[in-house]
C-alpha cells in the first residue's frame, strides 16, 4: 500500500528595500474619485525550507532607483543578508516577470538558476516592445541580460503552471506583463500565494480594480480569482507592493520591523 509523504512546510517573508509616494489616481485605471496618498512599497520574497531556499524577484539598484525617482531604502542584496542569505550564493530565483522593479539586480546572484514564463521573455522581446506603455517598465539592459543568461543556460523556462519543489508551485496568469507568474507556497497555516503584480495591493483583488499599467485586462481580471483558487483563503494571498503587508504580518524578528515581514504567520487583519 502507497503513501504521499506530506508537503513540507516553507517560510516565507517579505523584504521591503525600497518605496515612493503616489496617491490613488496613479494606482488604478481609470483613476479614483477619492483622490489621497497611496504609497507604494517594493519588495522581494524568500522562501526558506529545511534545505533550499528560493528568492522571489531581485529588485533594483541604485542607478534605477536615481533614474525612476524611487527611493532605495535598502539594496537588495542587504536586505537578504539580513535574513543570512548571501546572493552571490543563492541557487534559485523565481522572477515572477521582467519589469525593472522585478528583475534589476540579476546579475549579482552569480550562481542562481532563474524560473521565468516561456510567455515573459517572449514578450519582452517581441513586437509589443514597439509601444511606449508596455515597454516603460523594462530596462533594455535587463532584458538583453537576461537574455544572455539564455545562453548561459542559467534561466529555466516554464510554461503556465510548474512544480519546482514539493510544496512550491508558479502559474502564469499573465494582465500587467503577458508573462507575469505568483508563486504558491505550502506553510505552516496553509497555502499561500505570492501574488507580486498580479495584485499590486490588496483593493485590486478585493475590489476587482485594475493597476493603471497593464497589457491585457481581461487576464489581469481573470487572474484574481486564480490567486482565490490557489490560495486557502483571501487571507492567504500577498500583494506585490501593498505597504499594509508590513502591518497585517508580525516582523521576522523585533529588529526587523518595517524591513522584514513574516508571511507563514496568520495576519492581524
Amino acid at each position: 500500500m502507497s503513501s504521499t509523504a506530506p508537503l513540507p512546510h516553507y517560510e516565507v517573508y517579505a523584504i521591503r528595500y525600497a518605496t515612493r509616494p503616489a496617491r490613488r489616481t496613479d494606482n488604478f485605471i481609470g483613476g479614483d474619485p477619492h483622490d489621497g496618498p497611496m504609497p507604494m512599497d517594493y519588495f522581494v520574497w524568500l522562501i526558506r525550507g529545511d534545505d533550499r531556499e528560493f528568492v522571489v524577484d531581485v529588485g533594483f539598484g541604485h542607478e534605477v532607483a536615481g533614474k525612476r525617482d524611487r527611493k532605495l531604502q535598502r539594496t537588495v542584496a542587504e536586505g537578504l543578508a539580513l535574513m543570512g542569505v548571501e546572493v552571490a550564493k543563492v541557487k534559485d530565483v523565481i522572477l515572477t516577470h521582467m519589469h525593472y522593479d522585478h528583475v534589476g539586480t540579476f546579475d549579482t546572484f552569480a550562481e542562481a538558476q532563474f524560473h521565468l514564463q516561456d510567455d515573459e521573455m517572449a514578450y519582452a522581446t517581441g513586437r509589443y516592445m514597439r509601444h511606449a506603455h508596455l515597454n516603460h517598465p523594462y530596462e533594455v539592459d535587463e532584458v538583453t541580460g537576461m537574455v544572455r543568461l539564455v545562453y548561459e543556460r542559467r534561466v529555466t523556462f516554464h510554461r503556465g503552471e510548474a512544480e519546482l519543489a514539493p510544496g512550491i508551485t508558479v502559474h502564469r496568469v499573465g494582465g500587467h506583463a503577458d508573462g507575469l507568474q505568483c508563486v504558491r507556497v505550502s506553510t505552516r497555516r496553509g497555502w499561500v500565494v505570492l501574488a507580486s503584480d498580479v495584485s499590486h495591493y490588496y483593493e485590486h483583488f478585493e475590489q476587482r480594480r485594475l493597476f493603471a499599467t497593464m497589457f491585457n485586462l481581461g487576464d489581469a481580471l481573470e487572474g484574481y480569482d486564480t490567486l482565490e483558487q490557489l490560495a486557502d483563503s483571501r487571507r492567504h494571498i500577498v500583494p506585490g507592493h501593498d505597504p499594509l503587508v508590513m502591518e497585517r504580518y508580525p516582523p521576522a524578528s523585533p529588529e526587523l520591523e518595517g524591513i522584514v515581514a513574516r508571511l507563514d504567520a496568520e495576519p492581524t487583519y
